[in-house]
Parts: structure tokens; C-alpha cells; sequence
């Protein structure tokens, strides 16, 4: 079994023993989006797709957040802001924005983009290198401003 699974399983029980909902939650979607996968496609996921798995559940719940905020949902925004903090806690060490601003200027100098254009052969580039260590959305907003 892998790392993670006998991670986010021992996390489940020990969130229900302390009586943590937030943290019961989190991890329950989170073994819930694993098992969907496994089953929908016949196969047995690696730390790599469950690292796949909690990335896109993060990137949901940074999603929502400006709606809750536009909702002046205090506790929906705690409870969100909580969630993305426990999700973080099983991704690799989260790049920084010096490191990310390196990377992608790196990447654009091998790769000699010059425009907006050429995004997407940026973004191919980049996505295996930043798989879990750095959301999506930032790297396309700091390469945007680096081709402008």
C-alpha cells in the first residue's frame, strides 16, 4: 500500500478520535476522490496520483473561497481556510514564488518563448515540474506578466 493511503487512513482515525470534523472531512474527500479514480478506471493509484487527487481538491477549495468571501461567510471561509491547510500538509513542500519566478524564467529562456502565443508549450514545460508544488493558476499569472 501506498505511503500516502496509510498516511490519510491513520489521519481519518485520529481525526475521529479527537473529534476533529474539519480534519475528518478533508481526509474523508479526499480517500472518497482516490476510490473514485480507482474504481472508475481499474487501477490502484501511486503517491503520485493521490498527490494528483489532493491537488485538485485544493485548487477547489481556493476556488470557492471568493464566494464565500462575497457571501460574508465567516465560518465557511475559516472552515475552507482550514481544509487548504490540512491539504497542504500531504503535498511536497510548496514552491516559492522566487522559485517559481526562476523556474519559469529558466523555462522560457530554453525553450525561446517570446510570446503569449507560445503559452501552452510553457505551460507543458512546467507542469511535470511543479505537479503538486505550486498551483496552476499562480504559475500562469506570473508567466503572463514575465511575456508581457
Amino acid at each position: 500500500m501506498q505511503e500516502l493511503k496509510v498516511k490519510l487512513l491513520a489521519d481519518l482515525k485520529s481525526a475521529m478520535k479527537d473529534k476533529d470534523t474539519i480534519r475528518k472531512n478533508a481526509v474523508t474527500l479526499v480517500r472518497a476522490g482516490i476510490l473514485q479514480i480507482e474504481k472508475d478506471k481499474k487501477i490502484e493509484l501511486d503517491d503520485e496520483g493521490i498527490i494528483e487527487v489532493i491537488s485538485k481538491q485544493l485548487k477547489e477549495r481556493r476556488d470557492s473561497l471568493p464566494d464565500f468571501e462575497k457571501a460574508g461567510r465567516e465560518d465557511l471561509i475559516n472552515a475552507t481556510n482550514e481544509e487548504i491547510k490540512i491539504l497542504l500538509s500531504y503535498l511536497p513542500e510548496q514552491l516559492s514564488l522566487g522559485e517559481l519566478d526562476e523556474m519559469i524564467r529558466e523555462s522560457i529562456e530554453r525553450l525561446s518563448i517570446e510570446s503569449m502565443k507560445q503559452m501552452g508549450a510553457l505551460m507543458a514545460d512546467l507542469a511535470p515540474r511543479i505537479k503538486g508544488k505550486a498551483d496552476s493558476k499562480l504559475v500562469g499569472e506570473i508567466s503572463r506578466n514575465l511575456l508581457k
